[in-house]
């Protein structure tokens, strides 16, 4: 606990367990706009990036910077529209990933003459330097939209047999529910905030799978100690021991990844704005599953246990002989 003795406190003592009804509330909200987001996506009404709806994306250099509505408001006025514009700028010079919607007649070529003509025209004849040109037709969109979603169904069920193989198998479902809770909930956030959903998003949720499963099995495995140390221990007490022993553990390694991913935030490329934004919130709603939802799961099915014995054993000693 040597996290919180700097702040002042020596002992640390939460009722996670007891907070868990209004902790499932809150997940329940984060899973109900995470299921709308992917009911959206399957409809093609959410926003896409390329990698999913086909399209181009090109990056360009600026020796000259150029106002990025300026670059969008020319497009649209060349006749291609919604064109997604973002910058960066880095040595003194300014980048832009250019992102365009697939039409009748646009290829590779002719979407990067175009960007260079625009850009050159709104830079004065300054250099404009095209780095790199990425094209994806709409079939190969539809097919890495299957990729990634049987990508995320095949790791959560991994996680759930390795967990239910490693403890048992309310462990092994509970950790599967957290790690289902997270993904969809950050797909639901990053909905909220109108993002792309590009592969660079998928990637962040397959990291997120695992980062979610390191700190439930970390919380697991103290629970696991502390039932054997304590074995009449109330459940619902051994729990909230568990998760307050291994607090200052978690927070540190939360504070320590969402760092540098802020630090990407801020002063990385556009290209990987998404997947920072993405795992950050994911490393945040991760470290809350740990604690107020993976392991009062596991306190919910005890009860559910114990109500079902209750049940069966009133029915037994209540027949008629």
């Amino acid at each position: 606990m040597a996290f919180f003795e700097l702040l002042g406190w020596k002992t640390v003592d939460w009722d996670f367990v007891g907070r868990r009804h209004i902790a499932f509330a809150l997940s329940g909200l984060l899973v109900a706009t995470g299921l709308v987001a992917g009911i959206q996506l399957l409809r093609g009404k959410a926003p896409m990036g390329i990698d999913f709806a086909g399209g181009v994306a090109i990056q360009a250099v600026l020796q000259k910077p150029v106002d990025p509505d300026a670059v969008r408001q020319a497009f649209t006025a060349h006749g291609i529209a919604d064109a997604q514009i973002q910058q960066a700028e880095a040595a003194g010079v300014q980048k832009l990933l250019i992102r365009l919607r697939p039409t009748a007649d646009m290829s590779g070529t002719t979407a990067t003459a175009s960007a260079r003509t625009l850009l050159e025209g709104l830079a004065g004849g300054a250099t404009v330097v095209i780095e790199s040109v990425q094209v994806v037709g709409p079939a190969v969109g539809k097919r890495l939209q299957a990729q990634a979603a049987w990508a995320v169904f095949w790791a959560i069920i991994l996680i759930m047999v390795y967990i239910w193989i490693r403890f048992e198998v309310r462990f092994g479902v509970a950790a599967a529910v957290a790690t289902l809770h997270d993904v969809i909930a950050v797909l639901g956030l990053m909905w909220l905030l109108h993002r792309d959903f590009t592969l660079l998003i998928v990637t962040s949720l397959l990291t997120l799978a695992g980062y979610s499963l390191t700190d439930t099995v970390v919380v697991y495995d103290r629970i696991r100690e502390n039932l054997r140390l304590h074995p009449g221990e109330p459940l619902e007490t051994g729990i909230n021991r568990s998760i307050n022993e291994v607090l200052s553990r978690t927070l540190v390694t939360s504070v320590m990844v969402v760092l540098p991913l802020a630090a990407l935030l801020v002063y990385g490329s556009p290209v990987t704005f998404d997947f920072s934004l993405a795992l950050m919130l994911g490393v945040v709603v991760g470290t809350y599953s740990s604690w107020f939802v993976a392991s009062p799961i596991i306190v919910e099915w005890e009860l559910y246990r114990r109500r079902q014995r209750a049940a069966s054993a009133a029915a037994r000693f209540g027949r008629p002989r």
